[in-house]
Parts: structure tokens; sequence; C-alpha cells
């Protein structure tokens, strides 16, 4: 694979001299995607490497120094402290790390989505219109739970996409979206949601042994009828059967805001001792999904795997502990595109795929400015691994 992309890179000039700001809340993330970039650099033979266009092409580093410090009173600075003149930038933010503080009068305050993006704001107004280029690197788009006016109501999302836009971001590039239509708001600038499909079936087939992927043995399960998408396209590449549940809910009561679920609801054939798969873009209390998981296991389904893109527990681990010691579920996915807790990492249910080398394949050909739409479509990928897999290969 790194051969393919490699060799493809070559055909292009860079845009220009690659740099990365990692925003504090993604320095590891950040770190592993250097490391990628570095190692290939050096290894990549060409024959332009000397000449003007591929200046500062092979660098120790490609992160350049950046910080934002904050004063007494709460209020902060970004600060660039190397030129990004005429530099290709990539910026990447993880607005959910909530383990950073900041100290406010006194008071140990932890960074909310909200300081994130104000952070990413700061850094962005630092370059001044510097640079050759800014995109945005945003695996956790920010507000994209607030996509849609049903009431009176704000359009974080959307307002978010335009003001980054009119800093100067040429490109925002963000995983599984809740709502890839928000980028209608920006409908003139590059917006793209990736789905880490084939990570989430690498991370089954290199820790599952004994898997059946075939439609008598496996099926592919969407939460709900908002993730429908999600759970097609995994199930039409797999070759698998699907099922979705939907929320009942009690449109005579709100309680905090919305209308309470009352039972989830199955549509779709037998589950009766086949492996579930269910697909989601986040798990944020983890309630939905159990609750998935115990009537799927009350219908006589095998083993449960739940995939989400973004695991962000919001109420602690235990209700997974206690579905897992129970039988209830048997492994849980996600990725390490946001922060993941010390605690999260050591449990035995939790496989965690690692998406820094994907953040670098993507980065690498941009600032090639090379075409990434085999990056984005991972069929391919997907089948050379079941047949790796089928043919008792070790997937790494």
């Amino acid at each position: 694979m790194a051969h393919r992309e490699e060799k493809r890179n070559l055909e292009t000039i860079p845009v220009g001299s690659l740099g990365l700001i990692p925003l504090e809340g993604c320095r590891p993330l950040g770190k592993k995607v250097d490391d990628y970039l570095v190692k290939w650099r050096t290894e990549r033979e060409s024959e332009h490497k000397e000449s003007l266009a591929f200046a500062g092409y092979q660098r120790d580093s490609y992160i350049l120094k950046a910080n934002v410090p904050r004063f007494g009173s709460g209020e902060a600075k970004g600060m660039i402290l190397e030129s990004v003149r005429g530099i290709d930038l990539y910026l990447l933010v993880d607005v959910t790390n909530y383990s950073l503080t900041y100290p406010l009068c006194g008071h140990e305050n932890h960074m909310s989505p909200d300081d994130h993006y104000q952070d990413l704001k700061r850094i962005i107004a630092a370059v001044g219109g510097k640079a050759r280029r800014i995109t945005v690197i945003m695996p956790y788009l920010y507000e994209s739970r607030q996509h849609k006016r049903t009431a009176r109501e704000s359009l974080d999302c959307a307002l978010a996409l335009q003001e980054m836009v009119s800093m100067g971001v040429d490109n925002i590039i963000t995983f599984d979206a809740h709502d890839p239509r928000v980028q209608n708001a920006i409908p003139l600038n590059g917006f793209e949601t990736v789905q880490p499909v084939y990570q989430f079936i690498k991370g089954l087939l290199k820790h599952i042994p004994d898997l059946k992927l075939d439609s008598r043995h496996m099926m592919m399960i969407s939460p709900d009828e908002g993730g429908m998408n999600r759970a097609i396209y995994m199930a039409n590449v797999l070759g698998l059967d699907m099922g979705m549940f939907y929320k009942r809910r009690d449109y005579t009561r709100i309680i905090n805001g919305r209308n309470p679920i009352v039972a989830h609801e199955f549509l779709g054939s037998s589950v009766e001792g086949k492996d579930m798969v269910i697909i989601d873009d986040m798990i944020s209390s983890g309630e939905s999904v159990i609750e998935v998981a115990t009537a799927l296991k009350e219908r006589k389904a095998r083993k449960i795997f739940i995939c989400a893109t973004f695991g962000l527990f919001t109420n602690g681990l235990e209700r997974f502990d206690r579905a897992y010691e129970n039988g209830i579920i048997d492994r849980v996915l996600t990725t390490n595109l946001i922060y993941q807790t010390p605690e999260l990492l050591e449990r035995e249910w939790y496989i965690d795929c690692d998406m820094s080398k994907y953040i670098a394949y993507l980065i690498d050909t941009l600032n090639h400015d090379a075409s990434i739409s085999d990056l984005l479509d991972p069929n391919e990928r997907i089948q050379n691994a079941v047949s790796r897999y089928k043919s008792g290969e070790h997937i790494d």
C-alpha cells in the first residue's frame, strides 16, 4: 500500500512546503502523523528532490512551533513561532479533548469544544493570511450535532464552517460527519467527510480469530434510521445482510429538551446465532447502543461488536463494563481521532483503531495536489484484507 501511494505522489510538485500544527488537544495524534510523513519522505526517491519546487521537502519534523498561552483571566492569544509564509499548512484539532485545563481566576477550568474551536481560530488568525493554503483537519466536526433547525434555534455547525472559510481556510477534512449535508453552508469550498470503515474491519479481523464473513453468520446493524447509509455501505462491501432499529418516542412529553425514547424497534431478518456488528458515528453516553445490543441478545444473537468513530463515553465506562461482564457485548471499537482516557485503553473489551497512517496519507497526497478519491473509497483495500483473513494470514 505504501509503495502505491508514494509512486503516485511523485508525479506532482508539492503545493508548498509542508507544515503541520496540531493544537494542544491533538498533539499525540499529530506526532504519529508527523512520524509517518518523515519516514516516507526520507525513503522516497525523486529526481526532483534538489529542485526549488521541492524546497523543505525532507525534514526531521513538519510540525511548526505554535502555542496558545492564557492570561490569568482565562483570555488567550494564538502564537506561531516559525515562519509560515508560503507553507501548505495543516491544522489538526480535537474539539472533544476535555482532559486539558487552564487557570481561570484561580480555578482550574476544563476545556470545552468551544475553547478548542476558539484556539483553532486564534492560530488561523496568527497565520495572518501568509500561508499558501490552510487545511483544517477536525476529526470530530465542531457542533455537528446541531446541524439542522427544527425550532427557533441556532445553526452552530453551519456558522462555524462559514466562519472558518471567511478567515481563509481553504479545505476542511472531517470524519463521519453527523450529517454531511451541513457542507451546503460552504458550497464553494473543500469539505470532505471520511469514513473509517476500513479501519473498523481491519480492527475486527486483527483481534477476532474466528469470524465467518458471510450472510449466514454475520449481520450489520444500524442502531437508528440516521445511520442507515453507514451500515448499508459496510454490509454491501462485506456481502452481509443488514438490520435496523428505530427509536419509538413519546411525543406527548419533553425531557431535557427532547421527546423520551420508549423503545427500540427492530426491522430486519432473523439474527439468531449470527454475529452482529453495530455501527454508529459516536458513542455518547452509550445508553442507546447497549439497549440495542440487549435487544439483539434477546433475539438470540451470538457475538456483538460495536463500531463507533468517536467514543465519547460521556457517562464513564461502567455501563460497558457491566454489559461486557453480562455477555451482552463482546468488543467495542472506536478510533484514536479523539481523546481516549488511559482507563479506556486498558479495557479488555476495547479495540483501538489507529487513524494516524490514514491521515498522513491524506496530508501527503493533498500536499502533492494529487487525487484522494481512492483514499475516500476503501472498497479495494477492504476486499484485500478480507481475502487475506480468509486465507489464514495475520492482519497487521
